[in-house]
C-alpha cells in the first residue's frame, strides 16, 4: 500500500482531512502535517521527517501539498530529492486528487502511477459551472440534474 501525507500552509491539511473523513472514512497509513505560521522550515522539515517515519511499512508514499511552490511543497521536494526512494510529490492538492489517491492506492503499487491518475482525477472534477440560455427559465427556480 501506498501511504499518504497531506501537508499545506496553516490547518490545510486538517480541513482536507476533514473532507477526506466524510467520504472514505478514518484513514489508515496516512498523516497530515500543518505548518503554522509561527513554525520554521526546520520543524516543518522535521514533522513531514516524522510523517515519513510512521509510513516506513508502505511500499512508497505520496505527498500531497496545497501550493506548488510553497514551503510544504519545496520541503517535500528537497525531502524526496534527499535520497528518500518512493517519494511523489502533488502541488496544488485538492479533495478529488485526495479522494482518488485515497481510494486506488491499494491497487496501484507505484507511487509515480499513483500520483499521475490522482492528478488526472483532479483536473477532471476542476469546472466552472456554466448555465446555457436555453436551460434557464424564470419561472422554474430549480436546476436539474442528470442523476
Amino acid at each position: 500500500m501506498i501511504g499518504i501525507i497531506v501537508t499545506g500552509h496553516g490547518t490545510f491539511a486538517t480541513g482536507l482531512t476533514s473532507g477526506l473523513k466524510l467520504l472514505a472514512g478514518e484513514p489508515s497509513d496516512y498523516e497530515l502535517v500543518d505548518f503554522d505560521p509561527e513554525e520554521s522550515l526546520e520543524v516543518l522539515t522535521e514533522n513531514l521527517k516524522r510523517a515519513l517515519d510512521h509510513l516506513t511499512s508502505c511500499e512508497g508514499v505520496l505527498i500531497l501539498a496545497d501550493l506548488t511552490g510553497g514551503s510544504p511543497y519545496n520541503t517535500a521536494v528537497r525531502l524526496k530529492l534527499g535520497g528518500r526512494n518512493h517519494i511523489e510529490v502533488i502541488g496544488g492538492v485538492n479533495l478529488p486528487i485526495l479522494l482518488d489517491a485515497y481510494m486506488n492506492r491499494n491497487l496501484i503499487s507505484d507511487p509515480e502511477v499513483l500520483s499521475r491518475t490522482s492528478l488526472e482525477a483532479g483536473k477532471t472534477q476542476t469546472i466552472c459551472f456554466e448555465a446555457l440560455a436555453n436551460e434557464t427559465d424564470e419561472e422554474d427556480d430549480e436546476i436539474e440534474f442528470d442523476e
